[in-house]
């Protein structure tokens, strides 16, 4: 059976053929405000989320990532759900609206940048450190969360609480791992968390007319070249002053 959807972001309308997933949506939508109703009742436990259901918005989200660092934030739900192979009533049963989708691909980059960065201050060698996570970095398409910490996001997006907290933990550990390499003497003094955060950012992100897949064959070899400039003794001195992710956001 045809079911029209709603896309809440565009205001149209799309089609979604698969009748049984638009079932599943009511079903899930009754389900949900019967949970609302019952939430305080004593001996009501919520279940646990199916395996199917933790699959489907795992690939929504990748798929979610992958687009808004190919094609920048602006990505629709029709998109994201054909990326994903799920319908549209699937991405609107774990999001409900285009916003929501983004925050939580940006904020699942952000985290998983943050936990890689955690992990490899364990390795040996500072500066071989900062390149194992910088080459992981660009692998999870970092670039995602450039249309949420620029200067023309939503306000009230940028400073959503769930993006503030990973914001905070990911400046925190590549902090360390600067700290560390420029505490062993082997990264120049002058380069903040938002040098290295912007270079990542745009080399993650195809360049226009460029295809994603051209762009991974090329990008680990250009990030080297940048890495290798990160290096003390600095051969140079760069103009103005280190960036922040702050200063990414706000100017």
């Amino acid at each position: 059976m045809l079911a029209m959807t709603e896309d809440m972001t565009h205001g149209t309308t799309s089609g979604v053929t698969d009748g049984d997933d638009v079932a599943r949506s009511r079903t899930a939508s009754a389900g949900a405000s019967c949970g609302t109703r019952c939430a305080g009742e004593p001996g009501k436990k919520a279940g646990r989320p199916r395996a199917d259901a933790v699959r489907n918005r795992e690939r929504i989200i990748d798929a979610a990532r992958e687009m808004a660092a190919e094609h920048g934030a602006e990505v629709s739900i029709d998109e994201v759900a054909r990326r994903a192979g799920v319908g549209n009533a699937t991405v609107y049963r774990h999001f409900h609206d285009r916003s929501a989708l983004i925050r939580e691909a940006v904020r699942s980059v952000m985290d998983r940048t943050a936990e890689r960065a955690e992990e490899v201050l364990a390795l040996s060698g500072p500066f071989d450190a900062l390149c194992v996570f910088a080459h992981g970095a660009v692998e999870d398409r970092a670039g995602a969360m450039c249309g949420l910490l620029s200067a023309n996001a939503d306000e009230a997006e940028r400073e959503h609480p769930d993006l503030r907290a990973a914001r905070t933990r990911l400046e925190a550990g590549v902090e360390a791992l600067l700290g560390r390499a420029r505490e062993a003497g082997e990264l120049r003094p002058d380069i903040g968390v938002g040098d290295l955060m912007f270079v990542l950012s745009q080399l993650a992100r195809p360049l226009p007319g460029c295809t994603a897949a051209l762009n991974d064959r090329y990008v680990h070899r250009h990030l080297q070249l940048f890495l290798e400039g990160l290096r003390a003794p600095a051969r140079s001195v760069l103009p103005g002053s280190a960036a922040t992710l702050e200063a990414l956001r706000t100017t």
